[in-house]
């Protein structure tokens, strides 16, 4: 199969757990999983409710703009923990809590179009390129975890790549920002979830400079109409 059809084709969506045995559902189970197994901090986000007839965000904002997947309080990055005492704690007065991922400590992030993400997933697992997890969200982004750090030199190593001038529709995740993990609910009822998930083999994160290449190339892709590429 070639890339194309690769990028085509669907990933695997089932959640799993940090290590590779199915994650549960419930949100305490989940952000235990995280620090208990794999060491990362989680924030408790809002979550999604039902009220006069239709699905809203727990904060009580109508407009909100990431619905049941923000952090609920500005000092969210002083919750983060990788505690369990503490997680269960956080979770036990609000069960139903979004589990969110501060970036920048463990590791960074790199947000990605999904059709882009599937098509560098594709060329980096042909190339035997060493990956971390990789989630993708229900609102077609994927997510790729990376050392920390990559917030900061992306720009660079996008401007070397020629990519300086021709913006793309890739953002690092680096200090104060988070990301949704699974198996949280952003909107209706899907669910964030692993394309490639977290195991003890890929307990070590790439760097970026190992995978912006074929990510800048992906994302560059969607500006191209299909006829031409």
């Amino acid at each position: 199969m070639n890339d194309t059809a690769r990028a085509t084709a669907p990933f695997a969506r089932t959640a799993t757990g940090p290590a590779g045995a199915p994650l549960p559902d419930r949100p305490l189970a989940a952000a235990l999983g995280y620090v208990e197994q794999r060491h990362w901090e989680v924030v408790p986000g809002a979550w999604l409710e039902y009220g006069a007839g239709a699905e809203c965000c727990s904060c009580g904002d109508a407009g909100c703009a990431a619905p049941g997947a923000h952090p609920m309080r500005p000092d969210w990055k002083a919750v983060a923990t990788a505690s369990p005492t503490t997680v269960r704690r956080l979770w036990g007065r609000a069960p139903d809590a979004a589990v969110l991922l501060p970036t920048g400590r463990a590791f960074d992030v790199v947000d990605v179009p999904e059709a882009a993400g599937c098509l560098a997933l594709a060329r980096l697992e042909r190339t035997q390129v060493p990956l971390g997890p990789v989630a993708a969200t229900p609102r077609r982004r994927m997510l790729f975890f990376v050392l920390p750090g990559a917030a900061g030199k992306c720009a660079a190593l996008l401007g070397r790549l020629g990519y300086g001038q021709s913006p793309l529709d890739l953002t690092a995740h680096g200090p104060d920002s988070w990301i949704p993990a699974p198996p949280t609910r952003m909107g209706g009822s899907a669910r964030v979830q692993w394309a490639r998930r977290p195991t003890v083999s890929n307990a070590w994160f790439p760097d970026l400079e190992d995978l912006i290449n074929p990510l800048a190339y992906a994302c560059s892709l969607e500006r191209v109409p299909a006829g031409v590429r």
